[in-house]
């Protein structure tokens, strides 16, 4: 049984390369606005800068859509005062129920931390923000952000550490999105009206122009080509290798760096505002998410 687990692991590991799309920002993604503001150059391809300046930011989004994989992007955030910007990268289908499972990066005043905020949308219901601060400059240096997808959960990892869990309990009556392909988007925008402290913090376009910086975006992924690809893509099968009981849960030392980041820099949390839900606190909060 030993042997016959290990051949299986050995077996989803070369299957994940061959299911590893050919993920060039030049060749996978295209300019959905502000094309005056967006560049694919440089690195064969692999580098990719949005600019946001007072007439227009700048969006890409990948060429075909996905169900369930491994979304990777190498980001440098917007430096210095980046107040009122948003940097997002996050998968999304279409329509009035549409799924969405976001990273956006809040820009700060010089000196502040930046805020990750994430969120999930099922069936066009959204409203499960969690964020945080980061551990490190993310003006500084590319580092890593990656969006986990399976039929059994969603996990965004910072540089290979997770930072939130959400799990599949659609036998509770909780909706999980496995049934619409997602297209991965990237943006630079103008997001102060909100973005920063509320909306109090308005942009200064002293600074402008604003750049952020996208480097080695990989999806290896499952391609969605319509309603079949919701079984093709969530058997269980070697082939599927998302599908492998190593990444149907978090190991132990993975919670232990979870519970970490929570403990440490986690500054807002959906299921704890209980006067934004009057009371009635969504019903995933009660259930360990990890």
């Amino acid at each position: 049984m030993a042997v016959l687990q290990a051949f299986l692991i050995v077996l989803c590991i070369i299957v994940s390369h061959q299911n590893l799309v050919d993920a060039k920002f030049s060749k996978s993604m295209y300019i959905t606005w502000g094309a005056q503001h967006a560049t694919m150059q440089g690195n064969g391809g692999e580098d990719l800068n949005l600019v946001l300046d007072p007439f227009s930011g700048s969006a890409v989004q990948s060429k075909r859509g996905f169900l369930f994989g491994s979304i990777e992007m190498l980001i440098k955030l917007v430096p210095g005062n980046s107040a009122g910007t948003v940097t997002a990268y996050y998968l999304s289908s279409t329509g009035t129920k549409h799924d969405e499972i976001d990273f956006e990066f809040l820009g700060n005043i010089s000196g502040q931390p930046y805020i990750v905020h994430t969120n999930i949308y099922t069936q066009g219901n959204g409203s499960k923000e969690q964020q945080f601060y980061l551990w490190f400059d993310p003006t500084a240096d590319f580092h890593n952000y990656t969006i986990h997808w399976n039929p059994t959960e969603i996990v965004w990892y910072v540089d290979s550490l997770p930072i939130r869990v959400f799990r599949n309990y659609e036998n509770q009556g909780i909706a999980y999105p496995n049934k619409q392909g997602m297209r991965v988007y990237s943006s630079l925008w103008n997001a102060d009206n909100w973005a920063t402290r509320g909306g109090l913090v308005k942009i200064d376009w002293t600074s402008a122009p604003f750049t952020a910086r996208f480097q080695n975006f990989r999806a290896r992924a499952c391609k969605w080509n319509g309603d079949i690809s919701i079984s093709q893509c969530g058997t269980t099968s070697p082939a599927n290798w998302w599908t492998s009981p190593i990444y149907s849960q978090l190991s132990s030392a993975k919670r232990g760096q979870l519970q970490w980041v929570r403990d440490n820099f986690m500054i807002y949390d959906y299921c704890k505002d209980t006067k934004r839900f009057n009371g009635q606190i969504p019903p995933e909060c009660f259930i360990q998410q990890f």
